[in-house]
């Protein structure tokens, strides 16, 4: 029967084209964003838990961040340790060998002493200047804390979330305070590493027993400042260790992301030409589906 009203046939080609219409959108969208869930609606689930990891990605990233600004910290305090550990030039190596020199009879000790001040003012200076972002361990004052938590790693287990750190103890660092308990500076038989003072000593036997004690306090000094140095140099090898693991864990959370939410460009460029060519075949079928109402004119001629 031909109906002015109602022409099936046209009602089908645009019922065709809309829904072809419909999935070129879709394509398009997906090849423009290279994603086939950008949205919700697209996939609730995959959705859901792509935004969660990209969150949990974001964490990573902080972790490391943080993990380069710790490296950076510790690298700048070993730095210092080792110099203040010195060899035959400088610091304590030194500091021990000018002691056992002194011992020699008729030695002038003032000018041992002299060699011996210059270097307790550089290791004085090289601890002050341990410093990154405001942070220094060698040098503590009231205001260094006690203990110092370097952010390490973040992990999520369903909804609860859990943040790693590497945990040091600021006082087996410090070289001197304001205490006075540090390395260098802490009294024992009435003088410090740091106030060693050899001028009036003599060639008598209990001025050369105070040398032996001078000798052994700086002996015990150079093991306590490189067993501090050995310390922060296990602490480098952690945080680089992590660094490198992090990086690694966010590039699988990438691509585990990847494998949820994004594209296969290759598919969607063959469904968009099938597409187009459905597209395009819509249109002609609904220009011939809406001219066909055309012929009833010839039956009133």
């Amino acid at each position: 029967m031909s109906s002015l009203l109602t022409n099936s046939t046209a009602m089908t080609a645009l019922q065709t084209l809309r829904s072809v219409s419909s999935q070129l959108a879709t394509t398009q969208t997906r090849i423009s964003t290279g994603q086939r869930v950008s949205t919700a609606s697209d996939n609730a689930a995959y959705w859901s838990i792509a935004t969660s990891m990209r969150a949990d990605n974001a964490a990573l990233s902080a972790v490391s961040d943080s993990l380069g600004l710790s490296a950076a910290t510790v690298d700048t305090e070993y730095t210092a340790l080792t110099s203040v550990v010195g060899d035959s030039t400088g610091g304590l190596t030194k500091l021990q060998s000018l002691l056992v020199e002194a011992k020699t009879a008729g030695i002038d000790r003032a000018k041992i002493q002299a060699d011996v001040t210059q270097i307790q003012q550089q290791m004085k200076g090289t601890a002050d200047a341990a410093t990154f972002n405001g942070v220094n361990w060698l040098s503590a004052t009231t205001a260094t804390p006690a203990t110092v938590n370097l952010v390490s790693s973040y992990s999520r287990v369903g909804s609860t979330p859990t943040t790693g750190s590497i945990t040091l103890t600021t006082s087996n660092y410090a070289l001197y305070s304001t205490s006075t308990n540090g390395i260098l500076d802490t009294v024992s038989s009435g003088v410090s590493v740091n106030t060693i003072d050899i001028t009036t000593l003599t060639d008598a036997a209990t001025d050369q027993a105070t040398l032996d004690t001078y000798i052994a306090q700086v002996t015990s000094a150079i093991n306590s400042v490189a067993s501090a140095a050995a310390n922060l140099g296990a602490v480098k090898n952690r945080i680089a260790t992590n660094t490198d693991f992090v990086k690694s864990l966010m590039d699988s959370v990438d691509r585990g992301i990847g494998q949820l939410v994004d594209a296969d460009m290759n598919q969607e460029s063959t469904r968009l030409s099938a597409l187009q060519v459905q597209q395009q075949l819509g249109v002609q079928a609904l220009s011939i589906a809406n001219g066909s109402s055309q012929s009833i004119l010839s039956l009133f001629r």
